[in-house]
């Protein structure tokens, strides 16, 4: 059964298994922890489980909490040392928080902390999804976050969103749904009185892109609308169904399912395991620019060659994923390199038959196979 509605999230056969985001503007305020508030939440959860579900919560709030004990500046954000010592103190305090509340409704938290890397390589991406579902085979309720306390400016998610968006492709969830301190997506700036909240978006286009801003109204948080629409674009690739719902309100999973009230982005194909996987990585080793021959290849679902590449970006090894792009910078693809960036670049612009004299050895049959890549 497709999601088509927001109110499908709350029903078992459309949605069995469900992420739920809490952002840290929710968990934490100016006097600390919204325990009344979670309590609500976790009870919404709890009721969800009762009725068939299984619950994957992300769970951000870890910097926030630490800085509060610390008593670091900006919320723990001033510096990367800062997040990490942040993150270190305050997991102990979220995790404990989530296990005392879900434990009084006879459901057993577990805790995992992921960075970028534990889902962009592949080996590591297959080793969560092989924890998640046995967890949630065994009826707990995983609550994850980002290790904030190990995670650097280069090799990071930055935001929960995404994080959300990557855990629901690994556990291979119906939906996420994004709690936020917006009731979704509107068509301009919020503050604008004649915006108008889209309740439905089919496929994130530019058009949908500049709709968003950039910035975490509360200032506690890290992300912003264009993280979630970044989430959305992940989700919809694989199948899966993402919304955008305020959490301000107590009950605020009621408020979405029973409502209406946020912004349901419906999925638009469910690709392959693992090209869904090359498809919302985020984190990509370089790039190959094709000319418009070979960008209408890929659209056929041909193979990239090197004839059609016009340039070489960065620096990778055969095996590394690369971005396909056209001469405009638009991407069309992530791929698996067949050679390294070195060969690309000697190879590009040429003819098969050129290649082995050019290397010096047989060359392969493309220079990203279509087999392994994924046409976005």
């Amino acid at each position: 059964m497709t999601i088509a509605r927001l109110s499908d999230l709350a029903d078992l056969s459309a949605c069995p298994l469900l992420v739920v985001k809490v952002g840290s503007s929710l968990l934490v305020g100016n006097d600390g922890v919204r325990r009344d508030w979670l309590q609500g939440l976790v009870a919404e959860i709890a009721a969800a489980a009762a009725r068939g579900q299984r619950i994957i919560v992300v769970s951000s709030g870890s910097i926030a909490l630490g800085a509060a004990r610390l008593g670091l500046d900006r919320g723990g954000r001033g510096s990367l040392a800062d997040a990490q010592a942040a993150a270190a103190v305050g997991q102990i305090a979220l995790s404990g928080l989530w296990a005392e509340l879900l434990g009084i409704h006879g459901l057993t938290a577990a805790q995992l902390l992921l960075t970028l890397e534990d889902l962009e390589d592949r080996r590591r991406y297959l080793n969560a999804t092989a924890t998640l579902t046995r967890l949630l085979d065994a009826g707990a309720v995983p609550v994850i976050n980002e290790n904030d306390s190990v995670a650097t400016q280069e090799i990071r998610f930055g935001d929960n969103d995404r994080l959300a968006a990557r855990v629901a492709q690994a556990a291979q969830a119906s939906a996420v749904l994004l709690l936020s301190d917006v009731d979704g997506l509107y068509d301009r700036n919020p503050s604008d009185p004649a915006a108008v909240l889209l309740p439905e978006v089919k496929g994130v286009t530019a058009e949908v892109h500049a709709m968003a801003s950039g910035g975490s109204s509360s200032g506690m948080g890290s992300g912003g609308m264009t993280s979630k629409l970044q989430a959305a674009e992940i989700a919809e690739r694989a199948g899966i169904a993402l919304a955008i719902a305020s959490g301000l309100h107590d009950a605020p999973i009621a408020r979405a399912t029973q409502q209406g009230v946020g912004t349901l982005f419906l999925a638009r194909r469910k690709d392959a395991g693992r090209k869904a996987w090359l498809g919302g990585r985020l984190r990509l080793k370089g790039a190959l620019v094709v000319d418009a021959g070979a960008a209408r290849a890929l659209s056929r679902g041909s193979s990239l060659l090197a004839a059609g590449i016009a340039r070489v970006e960065g620096e990778f090894q055969r095996g590394d994923a690369v971005a396909v792009r056209d001469e405009a910078g638009a991407t069309l693809a992530h791929g698996l390199a067949e050679y390294d960036a070195v060969e690309c670049a000697r190879l590009m612009g040429r003819q098969s038959g050129d290649h082995a004299a050019i290397l010096g050895y047989a060359p392969r049959s493309a220079v990203v196979h279509r087999d392994q890549m994924v046409v976005l």
